[in-house]
């Protein structure tokens, strides 16, 4: 975590298996003839078809698994070794990182990801972005997690970031041993600089075309996930993340809080920038944890939720394993939830072709279009197709309306602009909107002397 920020939120639970029901056959007598013992062995064929049915792999009815959280812990025992090999750190440029970069690496190799490091200079010195891609899915709509994996200098880092480093590894490698065959693409991501200011995530975010943003339907940030003093806390950047998460937590009897420790300080920031929505864990930092958050979730009040944040302390010792159990069971629920769930179909589009007339120098109109049959947010990359027929357009001004009465400007007035009507396809990030609902096309005409309507106008998600 960045050393001015304070993180994400923090997570509990357990799915446990389905069991697989049990068949009884009933016996029965068999006749002596050779048509009564082909029909008995015919029905004991049929009766124990489903019983071999419900012995199929687990891929066949996704569920998400339970992380073990010793698993987790032997990473975090690798990446303390690793510091303790390299001067007591983990940081940027230091010999402690490349070694932590190339151990995840190799897991995610044997275990059938494609990995792509990915190098980037700050300070004099060169950094490295771990990519690891699920083969399959549907590669238009991908499903992110990621975490830092560099320490400060002062430590080795194991809470602030190891532990979401080896959360979101373990939960990888779980997807590789349940042999998951989702719907979306998966990748996974551990970012160098964080520490720095989110250094190597803004060199990944910054190296993608616009084209490969707009497939990313959601990131999920794992900043500090085990913290000693733990609390649970919810990024609430996008509606559909925030309810995945709080959701779990609740099924599971957590309450859980905003995170406010320092919106935009870790590495989801330069996706959320970017127009992608996000969303993510936090078990805090080195805030105090107040009376009330210590009755709703154990530990002691008074005490900072991570006491050895940024310092030499924070070891293989610096850990709840509680929190660091229930958080990384938690990853697995929204990646298995969100890779497994039908991607919207592309090119979805509403449309309204009633004309609306557009009075001269008057109020603003507007034009109705009622969404339904989506699920979540709307995209970053929501088209609004505009068909207005005016005789001099620079007297309009027009607006996109959200169901909840925001506005998004799509075009301004200008007494320059002398040529008539307004065809264009406009891109806006709606992703802070809920899909469903009335969207509304505001028209409005500021000058005098010229007259027109809407004629018609889109959405395409």
């Amino acid at each position: 975590m960045d050393a001015h920020c304070a993180q994400v939120p923090v997570l509990p639970h357990q799915n446990p298996e389905p069991r697989l029901s049990h068949h009884a056959l009933r016996s029965s007598r068999l006749r002596r003839s050779a048509l009564a013992t082909g029909v008995a062995v015919t029905l004991a064929t049929a009766l124990l078809a489903p019983v071999a049915a419900e012995a199929a792999p687990r891929l066949t009815t996704p569920a998400a698994p339970d992380i073990p959280v010793a698993n987790v812990k032997a990473h975090l025992a690798q990446l303390q070794s690793i510091a303790t090999a390299n001067g007591g750190n983990r940081a940027h440029g230091r010999a402690g990182y490349k070694a932590s970069i190339d151990y995840v690496k190799g897991k995610l190799d044997a275990a059938g990801f494609t990995t792509t490091l990915q190098s980037f200079s700050y300070n004099g010195s060169t950094g490295w972005n771990l990519i690891a891609d699920w083969p399959g899915g549907d590669t238009t709509h991908v499903v992110m997690a990621g975490s830092h994996l560099d320490s400060v200098t002062g430590g080795p880092g194991i809470n602030d970031n190891g532990s979401g480093s080896a959360g979101i590894l373990e939960v990888a490698l779980a997807v590789s041993r349940a042999g998951l065959q989702p719907t979306k693409h998966l990748r996974f991501g551990w970012w160098g600089a964080e520490e720095y200011g989110m250094v190597g995530s803004k060199n990944y975010v910054n190296s993608l075309p616009s084209s490969e943003r707009s497939k990313i339907d959601a990131y999920l940030n794992f900043d500090m996930i085990g913290s000693p003093n733990p609390g649970y806390f919810v990024y609430d950047d996008d509606a559909k993340l925030d309810s995945l998460l709080k959701d779990y937590f609740t099924g599971v009897g957590i309450a859980t809080e905003p995170e406010t420790e320092g919106d935009g300080r870790s590495d989801h920031a330069p996706f959320k920038n970017a127009g992608i929505p996000v969303g993510g864990l936090f078990s805090g930092a080195d805030y105090i944890k107040t009376s009330a958050q210590a009755s709703k979730w154990g530990g002691t009040s008074g005490k900072a939720f991570d006491a050895c944040y940024h310092s030499s302390c924070d070891t293989s010792a610096n850990l709840d394993d509680t929190a660091l159990d229930r958080n990384s069971d938690a990853i697995a629920y929204a990646i298995w939830t969100l890779g497994t769930e039908t991607a919207p179909p592309p090119g979805t589009s509403f449309e309204n072709t009633a004309d609306v007339s557009i009075p001269d120098a008057g109020a603003a109109v507007e034009s109705p279009i009622a969404v339904t049959g989506r699920t979540g947010n709307a995209p970053s990359t929501l088209k609004v197709g505009v068909d207005i027929k005016h005789t001099w357009r620079g007297d309009l001004v027009v607006d996109l309306v959200a169901p909840d009465g925001s506005t998004y400007r799509l075009k301004n007035s200008s007494g320059n602009d002398s040529a008539d009507n307004v065809i264009a396809t406009y891109t806006v990030n709606a992703s802070s909107e809920v899909a469903n609902g009335t969207w509304k096309l505001r028209v409005q005409d500021v000058a005098a002397q010229d007259t027109g309507h809407i004629d018609s106008w889109k959405l395409t998600f």
